[in-house]
């Protein structure tokens, strides 16, 4: 898995738009104090439940791995 350029950024950009989508959807509300682990989870799990990105195999998962590709996904918006 090749690091993206920016990735940083993207995971933040990520972050928002899937917490923006996940609300608007009416999923998910999330907390101020939850962490950005646990909203890069639910937000991956939410995207591969809608189809809107290809589920990895299940023992692939982890947090580096969903980082990268919600970075990916945030990179196509």
């Amino acid at each position: 898995m090749k690091k993206l350029k920016n990735e940083k950024e993207l995971i933040k950009k990520a972050i928002a738009e899937g917490t923006r989508y996940g609300e608007e959807r009416g999923a998910v509300i999330f907390e101020p104090h939850d962490s950005a682990e646990l909203k890069i989870e639910y937000i991956y799990r939410l995207l591969v439940h809608d189809g809107v990105i290809q589920p990895m195999p299940e023992v692939q998962v982890s947090q580096q791995s969903m980082r990268h590709r919600l970075a990916l996904w945030a990179s196509h918006l």
